[in-house]
Formats: C-alpha cells, sequence, structure tokens
C-alpha cells in the first residue's frame, strides 16, 4: 500500500513539472511578443500581449502574420 502511494506522487510531481514548463514557455511568448511589437509593430503592444496571453500559439501566429509591420534590417528588397 505505501508503494502504490509513492508512485502516485512521483507521477503528479513529473505533471507539475511539465505544467511548470508550460507556464514558462507561456510567460516567454508573452515577454517577447509584448518587447518584439513596441519595435516592430504600430498596434499597442499590450494589445498584443494579451491576445497572446489568452490564445498562445494562435496569438504568436497571428502577431507574426498580421502584427509585424515594419521589416529589419536586411529584410525586404533592399535587403536580398
Amino acid at each position: 500500500m505505501p508503494f502504490d502511494i509513492v508512485l502516485q506522487s512521483g507521477g503528479a510531481g513529473f505533471l507539475g513539472l511539465i505544467a511548470l514548463l508550460f507556464l514558462a514557455l507561456q510567460i516567454g511568448i508573452i515577454i517577447w511578443t509584448y518587447t518584439d511589437a513596441q519595435s516592430n509593430s504600430s498596434h499597442p503592444a499590450f494589445l498584443w500581449a494579451i491576445v497572446v496571453f489568452f490564445a498562445p500559439f494562435l496569438g504568436l501566429v497571428l502577431y507574426v502574420l498580421l502584427g509585424r509591420d515594419r521589416m529589419g534590417p536586411g529584410r525586404g528588397p533592399s535587403g536580398i
């Protein structure tokens, strides 16, 4: 009986670690989107951060496709 409790708590610890990794990834995506939108988007950066907060991966794809206005150095026709 005590052996079963040890196995169950070990699985919960593993799932907790995975949940923490996903949380860290989501926070990293939100921070990157906010800082990138401040310099590369004409839309307010906090709005893109909110979109990415509520829909992390869809929001990131939308930001990359629709939110980035300016082309960075080395991009575009003159940087080819």
